[in-house]
């Protein structure tokens, strides 16, 4: 079934870490943006821990870069730097800062007119960083929630509705993900760092988006 995303006046795109805006939703928000919809992106952690072992990207470097790359591939879709926020916590211990991700969140959505459509990673999703994320994401009067999901690349969500990309729109979005070129192979000297391969950013931008609605509590 095809997600019905309605008219709402602003979108926020709650992301774990950068990058994940653009898995999540790149051609949603491209779409909304280019209708005259507010949108917003929230990147919860620093994104420091995908390369510990790297020498030539110390932690402060590798959080400016990765803040430039989230910057840079959303100001192509129409999302500009000041709406983006950055939490900056901690990449890898976010279940240590539950507290600080529901503040985050929760000024978030209050900053956005209503109505507002939100997007949160899936409870399930198997990083614990994303589930932390996906139970900060709480019912408030006009604000309506979807659950996205991440990790591991391609899989399916439960009740999911998609949204299905054009060819143009799936070639964006994969040239998009390779832009944030500190998580696609750019970095070199640490061996036990994060890189996607081919086959994950293949399936990061498969001909669909995939959103649930969330449950109610």
């Amino acid at each position: 079934m095809r997600a019905q995303v309605g008219r709402p006046r602003a979108l926020l795109v709650v992301a774990p870490h950068p990058d994940d805006e653009a898995i999540a939703a790149h051609a949603l928000i491209t779409r909304l943006a280019r209708r005259g919809t507010r949108a917003a992106v929230l990147v919860v952690s620093d994104g420091a821990a995908s390369h510990p072992g790297s020498r030539a990207w110390p932690r402060a470097r590798l959080v400016r870069e990765r803040r430039r790359e989230t910057r840079r591939v959303m100001r192509r879709i129409g999302v500009a730097a000041g709406a983006i926020t950055f939490l900056d916590l901690p990449d890898g211990r976010l279940a240590d800062h539950a507290a600080a991700v529901r503040r985050g969140v929760g000024r978030a959505v209050a900053a956005l007119p209503a109505p507002l459509l939100a997007l949160a990673p899936s409870i399930g999703d198997a990083h614990p960083d994303h589930r932390v994320v996906a139970a900060a994401a709480r019912p408030r009067p006009g604000v309506r929630w979807w659950r996205y999901p991440v990790w591991p690349a391609g899989q399916q969500l439960r009740g999911a509705r998609a949204l299905p990309l054009s060819a143009q729109e799936r070639l964006a979005k994969r040239h998009a993900i390779r832009g944030y070129r500190t998580q696609a192979g750019r970095i070199t000297d640490d061996p036990r760092g994060f890189a996607m391969t081919a086959h994950q950013i293949r399936a990061f931008s498969r001909p669909r988006e995939l959103f649930a609605a969330a449950a109610a509590r």
